[in-house]
């Protein structure tokens, strides 16, 4: 059985498990980052980026992570294309078992697997993915300025992004399967009273529509509860607003994770297990943009460098 040992095995290849592990790597403390199953995370289905600092003109989210990736190679970071399936946290150090059924060992371990948006699950809606369909409106809703886009969800979640879009977009369409919000409050008074959204009660969407050179959304194809077509509406945008679900599945029962399986940390990014750290949106479910989870990743780097420096492994 192929086995490695490691002072710093990371857990996912984001811009917070890049940023750790090229941290972790000029402390030589010679870490291996598990790529897992989708090197770059959600960046990688990101197109035009303008909010990463340090890039005077739009860039792609797939180039800003295969710089990232080519950055932490440069200063010495073992990249491993591998798909954690078990940990075991009992003791130090932690060992984890791969798909490749390959054994890592590790003194310390930093969890940057990440959230992904809940889709809808539509395959116009895939098609769109990028190019009018997003799951962001802070990453994305300054592309929608003095146009028409649509938000999807119920929750505080999409209202925030309805209210936000207001900043960019001349008008906010948001669309609800039921004839109630289950946001804030107050979150839903700002919503009613914002005079660029209105609100589509008990609909859903049914089909995404739009041109193909190039690829643009124009219209969202509607319908009832029942699954009855309804209206089709104009609009330049989506903006899919149900949820992110935390990439924390193999970790359960093993950390303590909040009642939506995000990994629950202190300032510090420890989690309930000494010597195991997480950073980026497997524990943020508020931020969630690139920058911060990079900033997290510097910090779980240099927490890292202290723990080992202390338990002098």
């Amino acid at each position: 059985m192929e086995q490695h040992h490691t002072r710093v095995l990371i857990i996912g290849a984001g811009p917070a498990g890049y940023t750790a592990a090229i941290y972790a790597a000029r402390a030589s403390l010679n870490p291996i980052m598990l790529m897992g199953p989708q090197p770059g995370g959600q960046l990688m289905i990101t197109t035009d980026v303008e909010n990463y600092p340090g890039f005077a003109d739009t860039i792609q989210g797939p180039w800003l992570m295969e710089q990232m990736l080519k950055q932490a190679e440069h200063v010495g970071v073992k990249c491993h294309y591998d798909i954690v399936t078990d940990i075991d946290v009992s003791k130090r150090p932690f060992v984890c078992r791969t798909d490749r059924n390959v054994v890592y060992t590790a003194d310390s371990v930093i969890i940057c697997t990440g959230a992904q948006a809940k889709w809808l699950g539509l395959e116009s809606e895939k098609k769109y993915r990028g190019f009018g369909v997003s799951a962001c409106a802070t990453c994305d809703g300054f592309f929608f300025k003095n146009k028409i886009v649509a938000v999807v969800g119920g929750g505080n979640a999409a209202v925030e992004e309805a209210l936000y879009l207001t900043n960019h977009a001349a008008s906010v369409v948001l669309i609800h399967r039921k004839d109630k919000l289950r946001a804030e409050k107050i979150l839903q008074d700002r919503l009613l009273k914002n005079t660029k959204i209105s609100v589509i009660w008990n609909r859903e969407i049914h089909e995404v529509l739009g041109d193909n050179n190039p690829p643009s959304v124009t219209h969202l194809q509607l319908k009832d509860p029942l699954g009855a077509l309804a209206e089709k509406i104009a609009v330049d945008g989506l903006f899919i607003a149900i949820g992110h679900s935390p990439m924390t599945q193999v970790f359960q029962g093993k950390i303590q994770l909040d009642l939506e399986g995000y990994i629950i940390t202190n300032q510090r990014l420890e989690t309930s297990v000494p010597g195991i750290y997480a950073a980026g949106d497997v524990q943020d479910k508020i931020y969630r943009q690139a920058v911060t989870a990079a900033g997290q990743g510097c910090m779980v780097a240099l927490e890292i460098e202290r723990f080992l420096a202390n338990k002098e492994c």
